[in-house]
């Protein structure tokens, strides 16, 4: 087992790509502080985790609010007296047309899914300096944070400026022996994809611009969260792995 005995916080973890994380780890031997703001489908996965024999710690939190982030990181620290590896997962993605997107709107994906991970990597790394443990970070980032995409500025702002918040976290993390990697997923099926997927024409015209021609599953992600997350990446710091059935490398 890749994570056994490993402590796991886990934002964002209890629908699709999160979900997929959740039940791998704990299939790893990690012992799990899985966090959302969605009562219901977070009791849901914390139900599935417990049948797979998993030792879980349901957070509810809205990472909107900073108070409730670091009840989160308490509860957890308290539950496990430490946490080894910080999956920032959590994330929002709202398309709309550039002239069309609210402040509100601007605001809420540049908090929980940048200054979000921005407050749960720090509070992480001064508890592991402090205590003079070493720990790993992995942040759920996107293609988006490399190349636009029409109606989304928002999302590629928050995901292009959560790309280089992880290169900086590596850099003067490094020499306290904390690691920080993000994986970039492409176009994954979740509960949010599907309604494109299940449209034919839709999806039919999309993936021209995938070279692997499908769509990318959540298991997919979560294995290479698992890879970043355990010791087979030991020597992995500030990297950004893209995991798109090659889209990006895509020019026409």
């Amino acid at each position: 087992m890749r994570l056994k005995s490993k402590a796991v916080l886990l934002t964002g973890g209890s629908q699709g790509i999160g979900q997929a994380i959740a039940l791998k780890f704990v299939r790893e031997g990690a012992r799990l502080a899985i966090a959302d703001r969605e009562v219901k489908a977070l009791e849901e996965t914390v139900s599935l985790l417990r049948a797979e024999g998993g030792e879980v710690l349901p957070i509810e939190a809205d990472l909107q609010d900073k108070v409730q982030l670091d009840r989160m990181i308490d509860a957890s620290l308290e539950a496990f007296g430490g946490i080894d590896v910080l999956v920032n997962n959590a994330g929002i993605c709202r398309p709309a047309p550039l002239l069309e997107i609210s402040e509100e709107d601007w605001d809420q994906h540049l908090t929980i899914n940048l200054k979000a991970p921005f407050l749960a990597s720090q509070r992480m790394a001064r508890e592991w300096i402090e205590s003079g443990k070493t720990g790993t970070i992995v942040n759920t980032s996107s293609v988006n944070g490399i190349q636009a995409e029409a109606n989304q500025a928002h999302y590629n702002a928050s995901k292009g400026g959560l790309n280089l918040l992880t290169m900086s976290l590596a850099l003067e993390l490094a020499q306290s022996g904390i690691r920080v990697n993000a994986v970039c997923p492409g176009f994954i099926e979740t509960r949010l994809t599907r309604p494109a997927i299940q449209n034919e024409a839709v999806i039919t015209e999309y993936l021209k611009s995938v070279p692997m021609g499908r769509v990318g599953q959540p298991d997919e992600i979560a294995d290479v969260v698992l890879f970043l997350a355990s010791e087979e990446s030991r020597y992995i710091t500030g990297h950004c792995l893209v995991v798109d059935g090659g889209q990006v490398i895509k020019l026409s």
